[in-house]
């Protein structure tokens, strides 16, 4: 009877994350819902300030605390439900892979896509689950069906995967491919959307558009662009890496045709965890990256089809979404633009120091870019990292030359006071 009592209480296991005995309810519901009721009646930019309920939040997670880790532009750490998580479900798959992988945990992906889809604003039927933005987005840009002379607008500023796909199609194809090169940052929908317009030809198929440049923090006026675009009978895609998880918007409100995202980035899922998004009567058209019996099926999932791959971290997707849901959305955005507020709006006077990131929300959130005269990113880097124990990383691309400095939920002020301190020392001894 033991052996059989344990696998019934693993089968009891298997909806995790989708059902009312998650992790994220095991651990954290009681405490986080007696946190919350103390803040319910603030709007969230007044929530944002409210350091005892953030407390709770930054005691999910793990960081190291003999560092301060200040790039979660590059990727997020997972709070401790989402690791506990997949540790759980990977120690069910290694008592029998090809019965729990197979038989059992493959079928969590259907009650995931509904929950990204409630998530995300969009049918269910419109999302695929697979591991990265770059993933996402390249399934599109190699599954439209384009050919010599077909353009497509883009930016010097967006993604290098995604660059470095469009090129390969011209070099394969010779389709063209027209980037664009702003300043940023731009304070200024009309100017941003007016660059996508002037450029635009007769032989314009596709805008590619980054919704968050993830170098400097720039917001794109992403719906703007694509009304715009609709006018001229384009098409767009948005590569929101930056934006999913982080700001408070749904997908389709967006306008766009094709979306792509990384899971691992500020909505803190496993790592090495993606969602696309196509907009339902444009699926047929896209051809998977990976081989299917039926490339030219309606069926979202025909995107899927990534041989073996991690069921857990599905699973840890799953929990995720819990920890996204019980925060809300608004609240979370409110209070990373409040942490980056907080340090940049503390060092931009000081002498010798710039900021490369605009301050108004529309135009900003997590993500900013900060310099010292006479110090290059790499120098500033490594001084924070060296010195004060700070993580953040120096970004030399295209024209933009910074230190790239990203906060999350988990961040604590004591932690930005200390990375003000940093700046206000670094940038005194270049007088």
């Amino acid at each position: 009877m033991e052996p059989r009592r344990k696998f019934l209480q693993q089968m009891g296991l298997l909806a995790g994350a989708f059902s009312a005995n998650s992790l994220f309810n095991q651990l954290h519901a009681a405490s986080w819902e007696q946190a919350g009721a103390r803040i319910n009646h603030l709007s969230p930019e007044a929530a944002a300030m409210d350091e005892d309920y953030w407390s709770v939040i930054q005691q999910s997670f793990t960081v190291n605390s003999n560092l301060i880790i200040l790039n979660n532009g590059g990727v997020s750490p997972s709070p401790r439900v989402v690791q506990e998580a997949v540790e759980r479900y990977n120690r069910m798959s290694n008592e029998g892979p090809s019965y729990y992988m197979w038989r059992i945990l493959d079928q969590g992906r259907e009650p995931l896509r509904q929950k990204l889809a409630l998530l995300a604003g969009c049918d269910p039927e419109e999302i695929a689950v697979n591991r990265n933005a770059t993933e996402s987005l390249n399934t599109v840009i190699f599954g439209l069906d384009m050919k010599a002379g077909d353009e497509v607008i883009g930016t010097k500023q967006d993604y290098p995967n995604m660059i470095n796909a469009w090129r390969q199609r011209v070099q394969r194809e010779g389709i063209v491919y027209t980037q664009l090169n702003f300043q940023f940052p731009i304070e200024n929908d009309e100017e941003i959307v007016a660059a996508y317009e002037n450029a635009i030809t007769p032989k314009t198929k596709i805008l590619h558009v980054t919704h968050i440049i993830n170098w400097i923090g720039q917001i794109m006026p992403v719906k703007k662009i694509t009304q715009m675009a609709k006018k001229h009978g384009l098409e767009v895609i948005v590569d929101g890496a930056h934006s999913f998880g982080l700001l408070d918007y749904k997908i389709p409100d967006l306008g766009c045709d094709y979306f792509g995202t990384s899971l691992h980035k500020f909505l803190s899922a496993p790592i090495g965890s993606g969602m696309l998004w196509i907009k339902k009567e444009k699926i047929e058209k896209i051809w998977p990256l990976v081989c299917n019996d039926k490339p030219k099926s309606e069926d979202i999932r025909k995107f899927e089809t990534l041989g073996t791959r991690s069921f857990p971290i599905e699973q840890g997707i799953g929990e995720a979404v819990n920890f996204q849901n019980a925060i809300g959305s608004k609240r979370k955005e409110e209070r990373i633009r409040y942490l980056k507020n907080y340090w940049a709006g503390r060092v931009k006077d000081i002498p010798n120091v710039k900021i490369h990131t605009s301050f108004k929300p529309q135009y900003s959130c997590a993500i900013c870019g900060v310099t010292i005269d006479g110090m290059t990113p790499g120098e500033l880097d490594n001084a924070l990292f060296n010195t004060y124990k700070i993580h953040t990383v120096g970004i030399v691309w295209e024209n933009i030359s910074c230190v790239r400095i990203t906060p999350h939920v988990y961040t604590k002020l004591q932690d930005l006071d200390k990375l003000v301190r940093a700046i206000e020392e670094l940038a005194s001894k270049k007088k």
